[in-house]
């Protein structure tokens, strides 16, 4: 219920603010910002949530195909595999952000959207808030498990 209300409330103020110009973006921009420069290299960037480290091994394909479920039912209204959507494009994440970071995103998106740089600024492109599917630690691994393969 908390993500309706972070998605209502989002689409308030971008509607309160009228259209975009270059001015209110670089003002949104740096309010996000100054709390927490984007890290020259977000690999390095855990994010914030209850993964603080997370071991890879070999991809394990009983997962993969439980994460591909969980993707299709959970997440696939947002994120495309290979292109931009409401979200990002899931295909090359695990290249961009960290094992921790996608972790923490999918099970922790308001703290990150509140505290994390690298997701503030995905909110500033995006406009659109990440929605809190309520998912376990099993399934989001599952789902990152996934994001291995694509």
């Amino acid at each position: 219920m908390k993500h309706i209300y972070l998605y209502i409330i989002s689409l308030l103020l971008i509607a309160c603010n009228g259209v975009k110009t270059d001015q209110n973006e670089e003002s949104l921009s740096s309010s996000f910002t100054s709390k927490n420069e984007v890290p020259s290299d977000p690999l390095l960037n855990k994010g914030i949530g209850p993964v603080s480290s997370l071991e890879l091994s070999e991809i394990n394909a009983t997962m993969v195909t439980e994460g591909e479920e969980l993707f299709k039912g959970k997440c696939s209204a947002c994120h495309k595999v290979k292109k931009r959507y409401i979200g990002p494009m899931i295909s090359g994440v695990v290249n961009r952000r960290s094992p921790e970071w996608i972790m923490n995103m999918i099970l922790n998106p308001e703290e990150m959207l509140e505290k994390d740089a690298i997701a503030r600024e995905l909110l500033i492109e995006y406009s659109s808030p990440m929605a809190n599917q309520s998912l376990t630690k099993e399934e989001a691994r599952k789902i990152l498990e996934y994001f291995r393969t694509i």
